[in-house]
């Protein structure tokens, strides 16, 4: 099917939280959705089926609760009415952004996905009903190619959203399309998550997700590129994703990804935005996900003597328990091992080694995991590589237990660099890289030069080890590294 996303550049109110008319938010939003009904018609003229726009690219952000109450248009949550707002915009108030949406759907005969304020009144005798006597929901919508509302989802996982409410219960929001079956739809942040995106997909079945986000890029390891990939890859689903377009902020980074090819657009240079249309594949084939093959992986998790994957991975070698915190490096007789430092990286105390020299193989160990790492440089450049072990509870920017082993390109040639952002590369590096999760969520993470993506050769389970393995990346490495979600131990 064709489907299309489009990164936003929004027109942003001056002054967030002053307190305004209706009518001036809504001739606020009116320019953002008069460049939306461009989009849409450029998207249906390239025989795009479906359009997803980004998070917040209608309204804007860092509002107070009360600021933002002019810009929210009223929602029938229920599912059992079916509403056309382009056709019946007489049925409730409050609610001219969804009826222009409904009418570009309709007008364009295209499936439309946005992002939108909605309030919904809520009686005292609800526990949960705000003070002010109503719920405010960050609020994805989803209209047919005829202008029928046909989801409506509430952003559970807020990202500092002081003007919204998270709904009471996660919502599980699926839609039919005749091209591509089911489509889950979540926002942003969620897709760190268990709730709901995980369980949406796995309950479901999905093969297709669409994602609308307002995503601050944050190097080495949560680019918006590189994790939207990262999740179509780990779950074999097809994700269209949208982002705002505001580089000053560290905004960009949309695409269309199917689990073995992307379509991206990031862009931290200019200004504007960008269509994104592409063909893709239905996934319809059910074959194993990596998450289903790991059901089993729990079983025999804890072996008196843990197995080591080297390098062919089919030689298991012992290691007994005490050893393997002191073999990090593949000491020839009595080489000095590389030196274990830390480093700050993505807010975390990470434990790294360099990766020094052509080729070999170094370990990692922090708390329970264990990072290996086997590689080959075809060309030795002057820059600095780490490999780097993180275990633990995330705590800056959100609350969310992380294991993640990664490879990556240091800022410069102190150890103090290593965990900076790092844009651009030129060492192509063979490797396989392998770690002894506790969790069966993993997410591959492929980055190069240029905020650049690429896939793996081969990933997937072996002796309890979850590996990722590439012969030559299609340019410079920035980051090859596996990241673990321990969602239990959030």
């Amino acid at each position: 099917y064709i489907a299309a996303v489009y990164e936003h550049e929004s027109i942003l109110s001056p002054n967030p939280e002053a307190l305004i008319s209706r009518q001036s938010a809504l001739e606020l939003m009116g320019r953002n959705l008069d460049i939306y009904e461009q989009q849409a018609a450029a998207a249906a003229r390239q025989g795009a089926q479906i359009i997803v726009f980004p998070e917040d690219g209608i309204h804007g952000f860092n509002f107070t609760r009360s600021s933002i109450y002019p810009y929210l248009d009223f929602v029938p949550h229920s599912q059992s009415v079916k509403w056309n707002p382009c056709r019946e915009s007489y049925l409730f108030n409050d609610t001219e952004v969804l009826q222009r949406l409904s009418c570009m759907a309709l007008k364009n005969k295209i499936f439309l996905v946005a992002n939108l304020g909605t309030k919904q009144p809520c009686e005292r005798t609800d526990p949960h009903c705000p003070s002010d006597g109503r719920y405010q929901f960050n609020t994805d919508v989803a209209f047919s190619d005829d202008g029928v509302l046909i989801a409506t989802y509430r952003k559970h996982n807020l990202y500092f959203e002081y003007a919204f409410d998270t709904p009471p219960e996660p919502d599980y929001k699926l839609f039919d399309t005749p091209f591509a079956g089911q489509f889950g739809m979540f926002t942003c942040f969620d897709i760190l998550f268990f709730e709901p995106a995980v369980n949406l997909i796995r309950q479901y079945n999905l093969k297709q997700v669409v994602y609308p986000t307002a995503w601050m890029n944050q190097l080495p390891l949560l680019a918006a590129v590189e994790f939207q990939q990262a999740f179509a890859t780990a779950f074999n689903v097809n994700v269209l994703a949208a982002n705002i377009h505001h580089p000053t902020l560290g905004m960009t980074g949309s695409g269309i990804y199917t689990p073995v090819k992307s379509f991206i657009y990031h862009n931290m240079e200019s200004y504007g935005g960008k269509l994104i249309v592409a063909e893709i594949p239905v996934i319809t084939t059910d074959y194993k996900t990596d998450l289903e093959r790991n059901e089993r992986f729990g079983e025999n998790l804890h072996h008196s003597c843990k197995t080591l994957a080297r390098a062919p991975l089919d030689d298991q070698v012992c290691v007994k328990e005490g050893q393997e915190t002191h073999s990090r490096g593949s000491g020839k007789g009595n080489e000095q091992l590389p030196p274990l430092f830390y480093a700050e990286m993505m807010y975390d105390n990470f434990t790294f080694v360099p990766v020094w020299g052509g080729k070999g193989e170094v370990q990692v160990c922090a708390n329970t995991l264990c990072c290996y790492l086997n590689y080959q440089r075809a060309v030795l450049t002057d820059e600095l590589y780490a490999l780097g072990v993180f275990d633990g509870l995330h705590t800056v920017h959100g609350t969310y237990y992380v294991q993640a082993c990664a490879l990556v390109k240091c800022g410069g040639f102190s150890f103090s660099t290593c965990g900076q952002e790092v844009t651009e590369a030129t060492a192509v590096i063979d490797f396989q890289l392998w770690g002894n999760f506790s969790t069966s969520y993993i997410f591959p993470l492929l980055l190069t030069s240029g905020i650049t993506l690429d896939y793996a050769d081969h990933r997937g389970w072996k002796n309890n080890h979850y590996f990722m393995s590439k012969n030559g990346t299609s340019s410079g490495l920035l980051t090859a590294a596996l990241y673990g979600r321990w969602y239990e131990k959030d």
